[in-house]
């Protein structure tokens, strides 16, 4: 098979999905840092692929470029994928894709700007404590909706690691990560510690992050 290609900075939370996706697959690659302090998703060539300028980009081959993480996964699942991580089977790989959206969509989204910006990539003297604490109780709440699941399943979806661990375990490193207050879910922590165990997840999504961090 070809080498993928890659461009996308390794400290971009997207980014790291995708290549722990990669890595989960064992599929080669070439990666290419682009955006924030390495820059080029500005440049002619660049936006030729990815009209957005944001990273990742994905390559495979001589095959057009994709972008947006989500297609990206799926499309690298629905290729080169197992029928246990991304099923054939149009209502197995439903229960699948819903926890992948529901993921992407509301823990990502309640945790990436509100929180994560909030705390690393905005200098202390312009925090504000209680914008954060609101990102924390949103939060909380679909947090709350995955403890209850893991309480039944040993992964996300089911009993199987899938695509959709992929999108809700990328950033339940940051998340135990930095300083905030927590609260104690059990299941997700076990969880959590089992994602750790797992070469590819430490390779490409325990990354230093000290890069985006702002200091007054």
């Amino acid at each position: 098979m070809a080498v993928l290609e890659v461009w996308g900075r390794r400290t971009s939370s997207n980014v790291q999905a995708l290549m722990w996706c990669i890595g989960e697959l064992d599929l080669p690659y070439k990666r290419h840092n682009v955006g924030h302090r390495y820059g080029g998703n500005d440049t002619p060539e660049f936006l030729a692929m990815n009209p957005n300028g944001t990273v990742p980009v994905l390559r495979d081959g001589d095959g057009e470029p994709i972008w947006e993480t989500g297609a990206i996964v799926r499309y690298l699942a629905e290729r080169y994928g197992t029928d246990e991580f991304w099923p054939k089977d149009p209502v197995a790989r439903a229960q699948v894709d819903k926890w992948a959206e529901w993921s992407k969509l509301n823990i990502g989204g309640a945790f990436t700007r509100p929180i994560f910006w909030s705390v690393v990539r905005t200098a202390p003297s312009k925090q504000d404590p209680n914008a954060i604490q609101e990102g924390i109780s949103r939060l909380n709440y679909f947090l709350d909706i995955a403890e209850v699941q893991l309480s039944r399943a040993q992964f996300i979806a089911g009993d199987r690691f899938t695509l959709a661990d992929i999108q809700f375990g990328h950033l339940l490193f940051r998340y135990f990560d930095i300083p905030i207050t927590r609260k104690d879910r059990p299941h997700l922590r076990r969880y959590y510690d089992m994602l750790t165990s797992r070469p590819a997840y430490r390779e490409h999504v325990t990354v230093d992050y000290g890069e985006l961090r702002v200091l007054d």
